[in-house]
């Protein structure tokens, strides 16, 4: 296998909303564009794991919890240790909310 050919193949940059809202297929690429609240970050592997992708918006699991939104409305809550695969069908964003401390509240 021609690994320099593979890698010409591929697209440099994937927009995941983009793909989603359009409901097709994530072919594998170079690059990853995400959404992570309000803003994109453009990642160079096709999965991380839910304590990477926080620490991509400056979070921590010790924090913030991170959920995985999909074309549809769907939403999954991601655990730190989780993989997210971006070539997933329908992975179209991720939202990250603070923990509260509801304790003796």
């Amino acid at each position: 296998m021609d690994t320099k050919t593979d890698n010409q193949d591929l697209q440099d940059v994937i927009d995941l909303e983009a793909f989603a809202r359009e409901s097709k297929p994530v072919p594998k690429a170079k690059s990853y564009r995400i959404r992570i609240d309000k803003e994109h970050y453009v990642v160079h592997q096709p999965s991380m794991t839910g304590t990477e992708i926080l620490a991509l918006a400056g979070k921590t699991p010790d924090k913030y919890h991170l959920y995985e939104h999909f074309h549809g409305g769907q939403t999954k809550v991601i655990q730190p240790t989780d993989r997210v695969d971006f070539t997933g069908p329908g992975v179209e964003r991720f939202t990250t909310m603070k923990i509260e401390n509801t304790e003796g509240k």
